[in-house]
């Protein structure tokens, strides 16, 4: 008992002390290409804020006439509008360019009246884009087998699923611009959406009406 605990208490060999310090340095080397972030010189700057707006568009039409619109060109190209008001509008779409790749495309347009009388809009326009990517994930269980007694044999299984590896906001000028080009054809066609005001009555008639008595035959 003493001779083995004599053993264990010996200091590490200098060869195995260089050992072990070139294996922390070569994995410390190695780490922001495993885990991108790490990286502390990497610089980004949003190139956002300049003076021509690729999102935005200013429409003769009323609120509820321009969400319409935008519900519409979204439905023309296959999106699945899963919310549709008279002041935002959005959809999602899906893409699967590679088989191992997949693509989910939000689009979402809010409609702000400009002004007093509802007869102008503005239609801001921006597409969120989310990529996946299949992963491959290893599960295993136990089977158990009644009949010879209380045996359990290990069984494994492969299952795909998607996982999420970006997101990022869609910023290519001719997307929007085609998207408004679809949009603005809808805005043109579509008929004035709000309710026909009634033409008020003259005050002679109301009048004449609450007493019960006929108006005389018009000169």
């Amino acid at each position: 008992m003493n001779r083995s605990r004599r053993r264990s208490s010996r200091p590490l060999a200098p060869f195995s002390l260089l050992l072990l310090a070139a294996a922390l340095l070569a994995g410390c080397a190695r780490m922001p290409e495993s885990m991108p972030g790490l990286d502390r010189n990497l610089a980004f700057t949003p190139n956002d804020f300049d003076g021509a707006s690729i999102h935005t568009r200013h429409i003769g039409a009323s609120q509820e006439r321009t969400c319409e619109a935008a519900r519409r060109a979204l439905l023309s190209q296959g999106y699945l509008v899963h919310t549709a008001t008279s002041e935002l509008v959005a959809g999602r779409k899906y893409y699967q360019p590679h088989t191992d790749v997949h693509y989910e495309v939000e689009m979402r347009i809010v409609c702000a009246p400009e002004g007093l009388g509802d007869t102008r809009t503005s239609a801001f326009a921006s597409a969120l884009q989310d990529r996946y990517v299949i992963k491959k994930i290893n599960n295993s269980a136990s089977l158990g087998v009644g009949a010879i007694g209380s045996v359990s044999l290990p069984v494994s299984a492969t299952d795909d699923t998607l996982v999420k590896v970006g997101s990022e906001t869609v910023t290519d000028a001719q997307f929007y611009e085609r998207f408004f080009q679809i949009f603005e054809r809808y805005v043109g066609v579509l008929p004035d959406l709000r309710p026909a005001t009634a033409h008020p009555v003259p005050l002679q008639e109301r009048e004449a009406v609450d007493r019960g008595t006929e108006l005389p035959p018009a000169e």
